[in-house]
């Protein structure tokens, strides 16, 4: 991931706005540290932190066209930025970054060449001849993004809050698929799939169109210049994400540069689920594992260095998003640039146990549906941005374009969960990868329930964060609540605490309002609570609050959060492989 920073049409072209362009995207360096560079076109400045992923010597950005009319700041990968090539043969190249087609598209196709491109991105292009710019983000909203509005008629875009908050009267999320046009004066949507419509597909289910499929998507992200790992939790979906890299990374460029040999990470609290099946895969699939182990108090002193770096005060982002933070420093820690992970797939699959009560196939449906489009503001958002805090790079096959399509094509019957039937939550993702022959994974990892990553990491993480945020909020505070914070007005006391610091780190109103709020069950949107009538009584968003699901449930009700000193478990390993021959990797 790079950072990038935008300020167009703003009244002020003098030295010191320069300077202050410049400051705020050091505010960004965190994403990009390898280098950093910024353009100024009379009242439009462009600037850029750069993580040299591909083509590292000369992929320095802002990146230009032939005659340098064209400028262009990206943050992204663009994964078939070779044919796109061989599509342009007219067409001179100044560098072999990735992103370099952007601005040949552009001249080629005007601003409909955004849907050409396969890959996770936000950018800024900017048109010198006639000083028109666009904007655009991925489909999904991998990259993270956000728009401003100053006092003087200027946009901002950033890539994080931090960038532009400070400077704007009003900011918000760019939406994911969209693309915004100086030309038109607005935003439009690119990204039109079938899915997108909520309509029920009627696709027959087969297993070998999706496993081909998914073997695609983690193939084309093997797409790297510097060492990379994949993050294994022990999990269907990270265990498969590994399995598939391992079978195909030896014939891949990126072999042939720093080995076949993959290695993977894993993070978790001593004890925890995920340690034990991360350990189990990695020793199947032939890795080098490494394990991270934290305490509950060392997640509880990142807490705040978390909510500053994800920009949220979402009580399931922080909770997963720490041991990710505290995993990613580590893995950058020892060289490693680029990681892949399996975010994505619960959406799309219904994974999470939650969809146990889902009345119909067309609920069902809908529902994964309202899933995807809301991940920029969950699960791409943690995976980004806990990730980028270190300069390391998160890539998420299950949210191809392609695959997506796919996947969301299946009748969704098929993608019901049946337990008389032998179906359990992603019965068609298991078995599309169930082979006798070859088999990419043991059974049983196969067919392991599903734990959110909150949750895998050894539960009492979150149990330690209750009881730390009851020592912080007093009951008091919570009966005042709705008239401190009117608008997502904090319920528990664990969510008061968090939002207590992400305001203080960013106190305005359009920051608040850029996260999400409403009713949630183990992961759900607020109308899928409705499945159930019990769990209105039960709004956690860990997985064991789907009562009746989940092998280690909670009790009817969630436990009171003691007042007392909470228990300080240690040892919360981390796993992680990495591809990095000349790197050692000491577990």
């Amino acid at each position: 991931m790079c950072g990038i920073l935008a300020v167009l049409g703003c009244s002020d072209d003098s030295q010191a706005k320069r300077v202050r362009v410049l400051e705020l995207s050091r505010r960004l360096k965190h994403r990009g540290p390898d280098w950093s560079g910024i353009y100024q076109h009379g009242d439009c400045y462009l600037a850029h932190q750069r993580l040299a992923i591909i083509d590292p010597a000369s992929g320095d950005q802002p990146l230009f066209n032939e005659d340098k009319a064209i400028v262009v700041t990206v943050n992204g990968e663009i994964y078939n930025h070779e044919e796109l090539r061989k599509s342009l043969p007219h067409h001179k190249f100044r560098t072999g970054s990735d992103c370099d087609v952007i601005a040949h598209l552009y001249e080629e196709y005007g601003e409909n060449f955004v849907d050409m491109l396969d890959g996770m991105f936000s950018f800024v292009l900017l048109d010198t001849r006639d000083n028109s710019f666009i904007v655009a983000r991925d489909a999904i909203g991998i990259t993270s993004l956000y728009i401003g509005w100053g006092l003087d008629g200027s946009i901002w875009i950033s890539s994080e809050l931090k960038g532009l908050h400070d400077d704007c009267e009003h900011f918000e999320s760019f939406p994911p698929g969209h693309l915004y046009s100086s030309k038109e004066g607005g935003l439009k949507r690119w990204y039109n799939p079938i899915w997108f419509s909520e309509a029920i597909p009627s696709t027959p289910y087969d297993p070998l169109v999706l496993r081909r499929a998914f073997e695609n998507a983690v193939i084309k992200r093997l797409m790297t210049d510097v060492p990379f790992g994949v993050l294994l939790s022990g999990g269907l979906d990270s265990s498969l994400v590994a399995s598939i890299t391992a079978r195909y990374l030896s014939g891949t460029k990126a072999a042939k540069q720093w080995g076949a040999q993959l290695h993977s990470f894993c993070v978790g609290l001593e004890g925890s689920p995920d340690l034990k099946a991360g350990k189990e895969v990695a020793d199947y699939l032939g890795t080098v594992h490494h394990e991270f182990h934290f305490s509950v108090q060392d997640g509880i002193d990142a807490i705040e260095e978390v909510i500053y770096h994800v920009e949220t005060y979402d009580v399931t982002t922080i909770r997963a998003s720490t041991p990710m933070f505290l995993m990613a420093r580590k893995i950058k820690s020892l060289g490693v640039k680029m990681v892949i992970s399996g975010e994505g797939s619960d959406e799309i699959f219904g994974g999470y146990l939650y969809f146990h009560k889902a009345p119909n196939k067309e609920e069902f449906h809908r529902e994964t549906c309202r899933k995807i489009k809301a991940l920029h503001k969950y699960d791409c958002l943690r995976a980004n941005k806990s990730t980028s805090a270190w300069g390391l790079e998160a890539r998420v096959p299950f949210l191809d374009k392609e695959f997506i399509n796919v996947a969301m094509a299946i009748d969704p019957e098929w993608k019901m969960i049946k337990p008389e039937e032998g179906h359990m939550e992603k019965w068609v993702l298991r078995k599309a990868f169930d082979d006798e022959e070859h088999p990419y994974l043991p059974k049983h990892i196969l067919y392991r329930q599903k734990e959110q990553f909150s949750d895998g990491v050894g539960y009492s993480w979150i149990d330690g964060l209750k009881a730390h945020a009851a020592m912080h909020v007093t009951n008091k505070m919570m009966l005042n609540a709705e008239h401190i914070y009117p608008q997502n007005t904090p319920t528990t006391k664990e969510a008061y605490y968090y939002r207590m610091i992400f305001e203080r780190f960013f106190p305005q109103n359009s920051a608040r309002l850029s996260v999400p709020g409403g009713a949630s069950v183990a992961c759900s949107t607020a109308k899928a609570v409705e499945w159930d009538a019990s769990w209105s009584n039960n709004l956690d968003p860990s997985g064991r609050a789907a009562l009746g699901v989940h092998l280690s449930a909670y009790d009817d009700q969630v436990p009171s959060v003691s007042t007392g000193m909470p228990q300080i478990i240690d040892n919360v390993p981390l796993k992680m492989e990495v591809s990095t021959p000349g790197v050692t990797i000491q577990s």
